[in-house]
């Protein structure tokens, strides 16, 4: 028995570039980055003092005042995104409730909200607790929230899975809707880990770029000279929908997906491992369960974290993947223009390449200064290219070791 098909109908993004998907994909193209000094606390004493924020950002369209009081910032991105979503794709929420879903990804969750809480804790004692603490901190908040905003009534859950996070939710999303448990499934994932707590975190990890004086080109993936990831936020929401389904209400289509791998180094705890085994693994996993060749691939989106040992390590696994054709592939990161978003990453770069397709134009890897011996693939340095993109791969690791892979590809009858 074949299998049912699934397409993407419809987009929304919250992020460092743009707060609709217009004005995303225009920051693609211009090759802008949303880089700042933190804005939402006084960064002084921190290593890094810097990171793509949302900017200018106002839910009231979308979500009421009301609602907004009762949500932490990564469960509004989401919230936000996913409205979005619902309107590019045109589906009615109330023609088939229960055979609609909603799966998405977060690494971190409420950490503004559990910080702001301890705090209340520690100076006011317990009894000054908010009571919505508890579900505007949980991670199933912004599942559980778009649900109730839009009448989705079927499958219903969060993945958790560090920066791969949204890429699971995305990769189960494609398995539910094969599996005819659903007919669209809102999916996506959302971060908003510019916090205090979370920045220190990452600091004393080493993680981030210290280029407190030149933070505008701080993040340069496979550059020489990269010295760590520059911390975003932000979210995205897409419809994932059966292709009959999409068809038969007249759907615009960006592009299908094809396929899904998931693996793990069992290596290290936060460092991948070098020899690439199950990188390489998801992304052929993928390749398999999308009925691809890899001399089909023209196009990967990369982890690309502009941190020494994954950029290295990434474009060694496509290299072990794809053999002679690697020679021919484009492969750029998007995080060069939004950051890193954590559990968010891979469902706003897959926002880039899923227009990349429609439009048949290729992300760019921007502050391409002093490209590294290692890293030697055809990164799209600088500035977007035209070039249709027949099938690509979208990458995300995690802490914990966590592959994913997500193969999509221009939409055929």
């Amino acid at each position: 028995m074949s299998k049912r098909r699934v397409v993407i109908t419809g987009i929304g993004v919250v992020s460092p570039i743009g707060n609709d998907l217009a004005t995303f994909w225009n920051g693609i193209l211009e090759g802008r980055n949303g880089v700042g000094l933190i804005s939402q606390f006084d960064p002084e004493g921190f290593r890094t003092r810097f990171a793509m924020e949302v900017k200018d950002f106002d839910p009231s369209s979308r979500v009421d005042r009301k609602t907004t009081r009762l949500l932490d910032k990564f469960s509004l991105y989401a919230l936000y995104a996913a409205g979005e979503a619902v309107e590019d794709s045109g589906l009615d929420p109330s023609k088939a409730p229960d055979r609609y879903g909603v799966i998405t990804g977060s690494g971190i969750g409420g950490i503004l909200e559990m910080e702001q809480q301890a705090n209340i804790l520690r100076e006011r004692g317990p009894s000054r607790v908010s009571p919505f603490f508890i579900p505007k901190m949980i991670i199933n908040a912004a599942a559980g929230q778009i649900a109730i905003a839009h009448g989705f009534k079927g499958m219903n859950f969060a993945t958790v899975s560090a920066c791969a996070s949204s890429q699971h939710a995305l990769g189960i999303a494609l398995d539910m809707i094969r599996a005819d448990r659903c007919d669209a499934i809102l999916a996506g994932g959302s971060e908003a880990s510019v916090t205090p707590v979370s920045i220190a975190g990452f600091c004393a990890l080493k993680a981030m770029s210290t280029r407190n004086d030149e933070y505008q080109t701080a993040m340069r993936p496979f550059q020489a000279s990269r010295d760590g990831f520059v911390m975003g936020e932000g979210g995205c929401m897409f419809m994932f929908e059966e292709l009959e389904h999409a068809r038969k209400r007249g759907a615009e289509i960006y592009c299908e997906v094809l396929g899904f791998g998931a693996t793990d180094d069992a290596f290290h705890m936060t460092a991948p491992d070098p020899e690439a085994a199950m990188a390489q693994e998801a992304m052929r996993l993928a390749l398999v369960d999308g009925g691809r060749n890899t001399d089909e691939v023209n196009y990967i989106n990369a982890h690309g974290t502009s941190t020494p040992l994954n950029d290295v390590m990434e474009q060694y696994a496509v290299r072990k993947l794809l053999g002679a054709n690697s020679d021919k592939v484009m492969m750029s990161s998007t995080k060069s223009q939004v950051g890193h978003l954590l559990g968010a990453s891979g469902a706003v770069e897959l926002a880039a390449v899923a227009v990349g397709i429609k439009e048949g134009v290729v992300p760019a890897t921007i502050n391409q200064i002093d490209p590294d011996p290692e890293c030697p693939l055809d990164t799209v340095p600088n500035e977007p290219r035209e070039a249709q993109i027949e099938v690509a791969l979208s990458n995300s690791f995690g802490f914990g070791g966590h592959d994913a892979c997500l193969c999509v590809g221009r939409f055929k009858d």
